[in-house]
């Protein structure tokens, strides 16, 4: 039991130092994908602010050229004098840029840097006329410049008097291409690491807009009405990590332990309780191995008795034959007989011992009686033996020779408790479907400790006793029987009750 004791000890604290390593493992994982997020929120602000600067920077170009092109559509610049080359070049730069110009009607006036494919939208709308097609593509033109207008603020310019026109542009295609590019940078940005399927459960909420940066938990678990629940949960398995993307800008990152390492947590306690289990099973097995070698023994010492008996019996029946023959007082040969007779009993009831009982449906208050009243002239006259019956008894079935050990026993015990002064009243009853014998004697009673111990064999508080008495008094109810037999009431210094149950 020690060794089996050192044993779970040792591997709780394996398998709990395993538990703790891969906890900060996985708790660094946890880290390493907050680290991957923050680095892919500062990749999303430097390129928003790289945006930014082209951005304007292309504003300044589209306002040069509109200069350029007011310059060039002054009246004077058709004066054969006057040079507008420079205005001219500055326009001619611009070929990236898409510039879609409209009147104050909301009309497309003019474009440059838009194709005008007229058989894309044939296709689109095969029976449309010419008119049509133009007035399609305009229409066209006229909401791809609400588009623009979102990200670039347009140019309103008063061409003559109450005449206004607005110069609408969109991205060049340089910083199309360069969009295209970053989003794909950031798609692929520590995706392997971001994206990981086998993560643990991971959260990272911005504490300051009271918002989740990421996470890989389902869509569900941390929408606004289960946010702060999940939060709790995983709260419950660690503690949350604070990591700082910036100045003030503090983030918690929740995290919970993977199902492997909660089935690892658990595992020490499964393996402890099979390991109980096997050493249980073990203790059955050798237990019932260890009663069956008592029983073949203590069956063996019975019937090897009742052989040994057997010879001084007859020769003692001889002697009592012998005896009569000699005209002795016959009051001798009478009571030899009965105490061979007794013995006779005695050697019939170790031969049982072991084999099976026969049990037959006979007088019980015959069988008690008659034990009784063997025993009322064998033991101290200053003890009452009192015996009483409740009316109308039936049979039941019962083994008389091993019964009367049975309450002989309890007697005996019963006079030995009293000193060989006092009283014992043997009753017999019936409730239900039992038969009960009750034996209440008045000596010195049994202490609390000791009630469940007195069946036990080798257990007694004589001085001389070898404890054997209500062992198989115990034997004989229980398992050839299939009764009870137990203390129904004890008091120190008042009395003992022993009640022996047999069914109908």
């Amino acid at each position: 039991m020690v060794l089996a004791l050192v044993f779970v000890g040792l591997s709780l604290f394996v398998s709990n130092s395993i538990v703790s390593k891969v906890h900060d493992r996985e708790k660094e994982r946890a880290k390493q994908w907050a680290g991957a997020i923050k680095k892919k929120v500062e990749l999303v602000k430097l390129t928003n602010q790289t945006f930014t600067q082209l951005r304007e920077k292309e504003r300044e170009k589209v306002a040069l050229w509109i200069d350029a092109s007011k310059e060039i559509a002054k009246p004077t610049s058709l004066d054969i004098n006057s040079d507008i080359t420079f205005p001219l070049k500055i326009q001619n730069q611009n070929k990236n840029i898409p510039v879609v110009l409209l009147d104050n009607e909301k009309q497309v006036s003019a474009y440059v840097n838009i194709s005008f494919d007229t058989n894309e939208i044939r296709i689109l709308h095969p029976s449309a006329s010419k008119k049509e097609i133009q007035q399609f593509f305009d229409d066209s033109l006229i909401q791809l410049s609400e588009k623009w207008s979102a990200v670039n603020p347009p140019f309103t310019i008063e061409v003559y008097t109450d005449l206004f026109m607005t110069y609408y542009y969109g991205d060049s295609k340089e910083i199309i291409r360069l969009e295209h590019d970053k989003d794909s940078l950031l798609a692929s940005f520590n995706e392997d690491l971001i994206n990981n399927e086998g993560l643990v459960p991971v959260l990272l909420f911005d504490v300051k807009s009271n918002s989740v940066i990421g996470s890989n938990l389902p869509k569900e678990e941390i929408s606004t009405e289960k946010l702060d629940a999940t939060m709790n949960d995983l709260k419950k398995g660690n503690d949350p990590i604070p990591i700082l993307f910036g100045e003030n800008q503090e983030m918690l990152l929740y995290f919970d332990s993977s199902s492997e390492l909660k089935q690892l947590k658990y595992f020490p306690y499964i393996q402890f309780v099979i390991i109980g289990l096997f050493i249980f099973i073990a203790y059955l097995i050798f237990s019932t191995f260890r009663k069956a070698e008592q029983n073949k023994v203590w069956a063996g010492m019975a019937k090897e008795t009742a052989h040994q008996l057997g010879t001084p019996l007859s020769s003692l029946m001889a002697w009592t034959e012998l005896l009569d023959n000699e005209e002795v007082n016959k009051s001798i040969t009478i009571e030899m007989r009965r105490d061979i007779t007794r013995l006779d009993k005695v050697t019939d009831r170790f031969s049982k011992i072991g084999s099976e009982a026969k049990l037959k449906d006979t007088d019980l208050v015959q069988t008690a009686e008659s034990i009784i009243e063997y025993l009322r002239p064998r033991i101290s006259k200053h003890v009452e033996l009192n015996f009483s019956v409740q009316e109308n008894m039936v049979p039941v079935p019962h083994n008389a020779s091993l019964l009367e050990w049975v309450i002989e026993n309890i007697i005996k015990n019963g006079v030995d408790a009293m000193e060989a002064k006092g009283k014992i009243d043997v009753k017999i009853h019936c409730e239900g479907s039992h038969a009960f014998i009750d034996i209440t004697d008045n000596g010195k009673g049994i202490e609390k400790k000791n009630i469940k111990k007195i069946f036990n064999p080798g257990f007694s508080t004589k001085q001389r006793g070898w404890g054997l008495g209500l062992s198989l008094v115990k034997r004989i109810i229980s398992e050839y029987h299939k009764g009870g037999v137990f203390v129904l009431h004890s008091e120190p210094k008042k009395g003992t009750t022993f009640r022996i149950s047999l069914s109908l």
